[in-house]
């Protein structure tokens, strides 16, 4: 028994469903592959040839057809050999894709193909390239404006189709003949497009990725030069033009994109306004969203790049019959921005700024505790002679100069409130200790010195008005005297 374990992409037994042996862009993805039932379906059937060629074909004959068997083919005359590379439920979808008509006359699949047949296919297989050098050599010589791209035989040999690329109508009645004559074969003449010849011989694009005509494109659409104009691209001819000498086709691409966000800006006829002068539309970036303007249409003279938000703003203000100072947005002077320094984080000096914070906070309670000491202790009642003292007194006139270290400076004692000489100072320490007397006076059997306390008090009346205001106080500190 020959029970060999082969695993092949395509073909046999064990492959993917859903992915076949097919050439580049032709490709295509069987998505039902794995739905139950799908294998059983195989009335139609796709069959790929030599370049970008595919045919649909009817099962007749109900075989058993799997991605990548190679089957013979009704064709006229005679037949043909190819790849299957579509069956199931896909097919009908496909057709319908390619937009065949149901009228048109569908040809079947004879059988899988046999040795013999094979044989002849790459007996004709083998002379397709000399009979491409051949015929270019006759299409020269007959004066045609035309280039024969390539050249597919049948599979049986007996027809051959000439590819060729024309920019004009080109009679090639006479040509016809000559290479009926010279190949004894049936010829059939079919004209392709630059895209679809740089798509069969391949390269590298300008991205330095393989030419998308050359892997995934099926169709060409046609690219205009509006594409470039939208993405604001210059009309090089030489960077604009792909390797078949037309336009890109990756130009429409992000034409879409494009569109979308320059409608977010505004339209470039509208002009500026501002105090300064009027601006002109310059260029822009349109997926940044900012726009450039200029005061002269046709050069570039004093430029200003702003958002598109901006350019509304102005264009809202002008239509009011405003002007701005200019096209930049104002910044706030009441809030400065502040850098944030990250690296003073990991400073070694970073406490030292806070110590210094700390000793000042210090002095100036020192300063108020002083004060305040001074007030209470010097004069009995502060509030009452600053109230009294004159407005303005103890401050220089205007005008003064203050250059000079004695000129322009009250004289020592004016402008504060006067301290007690040594008269008060002698006079309050008389009231204290006779305040003392007479509190030893009203201990009982002391009538003689109450006597005398009483004429004591009655002599200085006033005196013991201040004293007993006093002494009903909280006691405050003694403080040194200097003199």
């Amino acid at each position: 028994m020959n029970n060999e374990f082969k695993l092949k992409n395509g073909s046999g037994c064990l492959y993917c469903k859903g992915c076949g042996r097919q050439d580049k862009q032709l490709n295509t993805y069987d998505w039902l592959a794995d739905i139950p039932g799908n294998a059983e379906e195989q009335e139609m059937v796709e069959v790929q040839f030599k370049n970008t060629r595919k045919g649909y074909f009817k099962n007749s004959n109900k075989l058993k057809l799997d991605k990548g068997d190679i089957v013979a083919v009704e064709a006229s005359p005679g037949h043909d050999i190819g790849v299957v590379t579509l069956t199931g439920r896909l097919v009908p979808l496909q057709m319908r894709k390619a937009n065949l008509k149901p009228d048109v006359e569908i040809k079947r699949i004879y059988r899988k193909v046999k040795p013999v047949d094979m044989e002849k296919y790459e007996e004709a297989k083998a002379k397709e390239h000399d009979t491409m050098i051949r015929s270019r050599q006759i299409a020269l010589n007959l004066n045609l404006n035309m280039k024969i791209g390539d050249v597919e035989y049948q599979g049986d040999g007996n027809k051959a189709i000439f590819y060729y690329i024309a920019d004009e109508r080109v009679d090639f009645r006479q040509l016809i003949k000559v290479l009926a004559e010279t190949f004894r074969v049936r010829i059939e003449m079919k004209q392709i497009g630059a895209r679809q010849e740089a798509g069969r011989i391949g390269g590298i694009g300008p991205c330095g990725r393989e030419l998308c005509c050359a892997t995934w494109m099926t169709n060409f659409v046609s690219v205009s030069t509006s594409a470039a104009r939208y993405q604001d691209i210059s009309l090089n001819p030489q960077k604009l033009a792909g390797q078949c000498a037309k336009l890109k086709c990756c130009l429409n691409y992000e034409v879409d994109a494009y569109v979308e966000a320059q409608k977010r800006l505004p339209s470039k006829e509208i002009t500026l306004e501002t105090v300064d002068g009027t601006f002109y539309f310059f260029k822009a970036d349109i997926l940044k969203g900012s726009i450039t303007y200029s005061t002269d249409k046709n050069f570039m003279a004093n430029i200003v790049t702003i958002p598109a938000r901006r350019a509304f703003e102005i264009i809202n203000m002008n239509r009011r019959g405003e002007k701005p100072e200019n096209l930049l947005e104002t910044i706030k002077k009441n809030e400065p921005q502040q850098p944030v320094d990250l690296v003073e984080q990991e400073s070694l000096t970073r406490f030292d700024k806070r110590k210094g914070n700390n000793n000042n906070r210090k002095k100036k309670r020192k300063g108020e505790t002083n004060g305040n000491n001074e007030g209470t202790t010097n004069g009995n009642k502060p509030q009452q002679l600053k109230d009294n003292q004159p407005k303005g007194e103890g401050r220089p006139p205007k005008g003064e100069n203050r250059a000079s270290k004695g000129e322009g400076r009250p004289p020592k004692g004016e402008g504060r409130p006067p301290r007690e000489n040594k008269e008060s100072r002698a006079e309050g320490k008389r009231n204290r200790e006779d305040g003392r007397e007479r509190n030893r006076n009203r201990r009982p059997g002391n009538g003689e010195n109450t006597a005398s306390a009483n004429n004591k008090n009655g002599n200085n009346n006033g005196n013991n008005a201040q004293t007993t205001q006093n002494n009903n106080s909280k006691p405050q500190a003694p403080v040194a005297d200097k003199e």
